[in-house]
C-alpha cells in the first residue's frame, strides 16, 4: 500500500494564513502594547485588575518557562510523525507566539520540523 503524500488544499492553505496572521498579529500586540510598554508595565505592576494585566502576566509566566517554544517543537514532532491539518495549526500557533514572545531558538527549530512534515514521497504515477 502506497502512502499518500501529505498535501494541504486551498482552503486549508487560507485557514493557515488567517490563523497565522491572527496569531503573530496579537503576539505583537501583547508584546509592543501590553508587555513592553512601560505605563502599562507600571499600572499592572502596581495592581490594576484588568483583564490585559491578567494576561500580560500570564503570557510573561509563559514566555519565561519557554512553554511556546517546547509546545511547538512537541507538536511539530507529532506533525512529522502523523501530518495533519490540525497539529500543523497548532504548531503554527505555538510557533507564531514562541517567534515574537522571545522562545525563537525552540520556535524556529519547530518551524523547521513543520515544514519537513511535508517531505513524503511523491505518489507514483501511472
Amino acid at each position: 500500500m502506497k502512502k499518500q503524500p501529505f498535501r494541504l488544499t486551498p482552503y486549508q492553505v487560507q485557514w493557515l494564513l488567517i490563523v497565522g496572521f491572527l496569531t503573530v498579529g496579537y503576539a505583537l500586540y501583547l508584546r509592543y502594547l501590553a508587555i513592553e510598554l512601560s505605563t502599562v508595565a507600571l499600572a499592572c505592576d502596581a495592581g490594576l485588575p484588568t483583564m490585559l494585566c491578567k494576561t500580560r502576566i500570564l503570557m510573561t509566566y509563559l514566555f519565561r518557562n519557554s512553554v511556546f517554544g517546547i509546545a511547538a517543537l512537541v507538536i511539530a514532532v507529532l506533525h512529522v510523525i502523523r501530518p495533519s491539518i490540525v497539529l500543523l495549526t497548532a504548531g503554527l500557533v505555538a510557533a507564531g507566539f514562541g517567534i515574537v514572545l522571545y522562545n525563537i531558538g525552540l520556535s524556529g527549530l519547530a518551524i523547521g520540523l513543520l515544514i519537513l512534515g511535508f517531505a513524503r514521497p511523491a505518489p507514483a504515477t501511472a
